[in-house]
């Protein structure tokens, strides 16, 4: 999880190089291409240069992508294509060619942007239940009271839905105005499904979600900035709720017993 997080800052941060080099490599490599002269098959330059389109989509985003496909389109004519070193095209197949260069080089990129963004995903859902279970093992350890595993437990949600609180009420029932996250994920208000992905969580009041068993609620706040937790960070929410334990404010209850991977 937190290798994900690092990855996608640093493409983030550095998402203007990576554009401007979306436009200066292909150059770089038609120009290299078009020094070889005969010795090189136009259906060879344009797999290099579809490559170098795959490469900026796996470092940068679809706006690199196709900055690289077009740039490489463009010096493809210019250095690869009579006549030589001139954005014009004598021969029809060879403005196939080009046309199809950057058709190919955006649909393989796209693909490549679906990839990595699947990638992204498991390694977030592997994140989240290596959370769970971690917060488990805690739970079912001796020598932590169940004020501290309360904390642990509600910083761990705070965490998961990018909310800026949480707070346990042991024994409590959620107030019946209060919004709340069910076991499904879903968010209801006033018996309305709340749209969280396009709205969010609600921000003028807290969302609660209950514990197992009556042990007591979570309240969610989520204040100074719109949190949409997707529904899969609702879920683990609403898993994490359930590790915690009876008197969470702090009068030792018993712990909740710990989860173990499946097989």
């Amino acid at each position: 999880m937190r290798g994900v997080v690092i990855l996608v800052d640093l493409r983030r941060r550095f998402l203007g190089a990576v554009r401007l080099a979306a436009v200066l490599v292909p150059f770089l490599v038609a120009a290299f291409l078009g020094a070889l002269g005969s010795s090189i098959t136009a259906a060879t330059a344009v797999l290099v240069l579809v490559l170098v389109v795959v490469a900026f989509n796996a470092v940068g985003d679809r706006v690199a992508g196709l900055l690289a496909a077009v740039s490489s389109g463009l010096w493809f004519d210019f250095f690869l294509t009579v006549p030589v070193h001139r954005f014009a095209i004598s021969d029809p197949d060879d403005v196939e060619v080009v046309v199809l260069l950057v058709l190919v080089g955006a649909a393989v990129g796209e693909i490549a942007l679906w990839g990595l963004r699947q990638g992204e995903r498991a390694a977030r859902r592997r994140g989240y239940l290596d959370g769970v279970l971690e917060t488990a093992d805690r739970a079912a350890a001796e020598g932590t009271s169940a004020e501290e595993l309360a904390r642990r437990i509600t910083d761990r949600i705070t965490g998961v839905l990018e909310v800026d609180h949480c707070r346990f009420v042991p024994g409590a029932a959620p107030p019946r105005a209060a919004p709340v996250l069910h076991r499904d994920g879903t968010v209801q208000r006033d018996g309305v499904v709340v749209d969280v992905d396009r709205e969010g969580l609600p921000n003028d009041t807290d969302t609660c979600l209950s514990a197992a068993s009556g042990r007591g609620h979570v309240r969610i706040t989520a204040a100074s900035r719109v949190a949409r937790p997707s529904v899969e960070q609702r879920r683990v929410a609403v898993l994490l709720a359930d590790q915690l334990p009876a008197g969470g404010s702090g009068s030792g209850g018993a712990h909740p017993p710990a989860l173990t991977p499946a097989g």
